[in-house]
């Protein structure tokens, strides 16, 4: 094969830009006397030189912050389930390093009420201590990503308590934490203008509203509003709350929650010239895009919206987050679900994806996307899956079957708005351990830059569901023209030193279509 060759297909058949060409020719024929087929089945098969997805940021990152889909954690410091699993460092410290930007930290008084712990409240989980957790994102807020790191508060403490964390909030993080210089802001900062700042953002206690000198409440607050809920306290009722917060505490604040007590719509309609984060349930998400979705869409072009999800998820789990992403919610939550790891593996996996220019665009009369719209096809993608390798690497002779080679198929799932999802497979190839499918699927997509193709190889049993073989899931919008090796990842989301697929992805993206 000549270099002649490879540059070619190179350019006309993998989709690259001449310099990229020249780039990878470079790394390929290095120190080589000639070019072999060794060298291009090495490019081939690598899948650090021919990814299926781009490895570096790409995105404009100098809009608004709204203007971006943020990978966001929940109830960060919970290394299971929260009811009963061990609060640490360590599910923070993991989250961060593979880029997450937002954390949560649920804050109560310890027994004393003289020190600040992190733990759910209400549950067996055990504490950690709050300093503990400000330290580990210090060292590892920035190890995977320059772009800010936004830390929720779930805040259950009293003022005295409030000025502490503040003291000790200022004391670790220093100059890195973004205090702006007014209450209210009239617009939020990008994230280049933010790069390697830490921003708090919460809202005062409702606990302490049972405090006679707050003249607020005569009795205790029910149960209910011992764990995290909407932001509905009426606008009263949040002045009375920022006007007991600690002075210090209040000034901290980078990003403000905003107030649904009058009415979710109106909420959303709220014409303030000041910007504001609300969360909400998934429950009343999904009610809203249901009732008024339009208005989610608009209120999220200029303010931030956080989604968690519903008590009953014990794992903190959230199974819908398109819903979220469709109506334009930024801060989405979805503990170990590897649709939400694959929509972040997009713009180099920085933790900040630029939404798509529909969700942020108004016509002339002032109107948003509707996402209840039935669109026309939008992207054609083929996608073909050639063979795959590595199992006999990375797994042992008789982890799929004691007595023969595996049965590997591969299945994909289009996970996308309404009528984009999909699902295909190849066909089984018995008793091989590196399979040869060549087998070539269609997809229709209407809105390609919402969809995520899932990816999973499992071994046929024809008593049970399979063996387990690895999956990954790539954001449809950043994929790369041409034939690609595809690495796969364990249930967990770590990436298999060996195994990997080899696949094509062609696809025709018009906007006329």
């Amino acid at each position: 094969m000549k270099a002649e060759q490879l540059h070619k297909f190179l350019l006309e058949y993998q989709g690259c830009t001449a310099a990229h060409a020249a780039e990878i020719m470079a790394k390929v024929c290095h120190n080589a006397v000639g070019l072999t087929l060794d060298h291009f089945f090495h490019f081939v098969f690598n899948s650090h030189l021919n990814a299926p997805i781009n490895s570096q940021v790409h995105h404009d990152m100098s809009a608004p912050m709204q203007h971006y889909f943020i990978y966001t954690g929940h109830n960060s410091y919970l290394i299971g389930n929260q009811l009963n699993s061990e609060c640490s460092e360590v599910p923070i410290i993991n989250a961060l390093e593979n880029g997450v930007r937002g954390i949560e930290l649920d804050l109560w008084p310890n027994s004393a009420k003289d020190n600040i712990q992190v733990y759910h409240g209400k549950t067996l989980t055990p504490p950690v201590p709050l300093m503990r957790c400000l330290e580990s994102i210090k060292q590892h807020a920035f190890v995977k990503s320059p772009y800010p790191v936004i830390i929720t508060l779930e805040d259950h403490l009293p003022p005295h308590l409030q000025a502490k964390v503040a003291e000790m909030v200022t004391r670790v993080f220093g100059d890195m934490l973004y205090c702006p210089e007014s209450d209210s802001l009239e617009a939020f900062p990008s994230p280049n203008d933010l790069k390697h700042k830490i921003i708090l953002s919460t809202k005062p206690p409702k606990e302490y509203l049972s405090d006679n000198n707050a003249d607020l409440s005569n009795s205790p607050l029910p149960e209910k509003y011992m764990s995290e809920s909407d932001d509905e306290e009426g606008e009263e009722v949040q002045e009375k709350l920022r006007s007991r917060a600690a002075p210090k505490y209040k000034r901290l604040i980078g990003i403000r929650a905003g107030s649904a007590k009058k009415g979710l719509r109106l909420a959303l309609r709220d014409g303030s010239n000041n910007v504001s984060r609300l969360s909400l349930s998934e429950q009343r998400l999904e009610k809203a895009a249901d009732l008024y979705g339009t208005d989610v869409v608009r209120f999220t072009q200029r303010n931030i919206m956080r989604i968690y999800p519903k008590g009953t998820r014990v794992t903190s789990s959230n199974f819908k987050p398109m819903i979220g992403w469709m109506h334009g919610a930024q801060m989405g939550h979805g503990k170990s679900l590897q649709i939400m790891k694959g929509l972040f593996s997009s713009n180099g996996g920085c933790g900040y994806v630029k939404k798509p220019d529909f969700l942020m665009k108004k016509g002339v009369n002032n109107e948003v996307f509707d996402p209840k719209l039935t669109l026309p096809v939008k992207m054609i993608l083929k996608v073909s899956v050639y063979m795959g390798d590595g199992w006999r690497h990375d797994f042992s002779r008789t982890h799929f079957d004691a007595y023969s080679p595996p049965d590997f198929y591969t299945k994909m799932y289009i996970v996308g708005v309404g009528a984009d999802g999909a699902k295909e497979k190849t066909d089984v190839k018995k008793d091989e351990w590196i399979p040869y499918w060549n087998e070539e699927f269609t997809f229709r997509l209407r809105i390609p830059e919402l969809a995520v193709l899932r990816i999973e190889v499992r071994d046929h049993d024809t008593s049970e569901k399979g063996d387990f073989g690895g999956q990954t899931c790539l954001p449809v919008s950043e994929l790369r023209q041409g034939i690609r090796a595809v690495p796969l990842y364990d249930r967990k989301g770590l990436k298999y030193n060996s195994v990997k697929l080899l696949m094509r992805f062609h696809f025709h993206y018009d906007s006329s279509l």
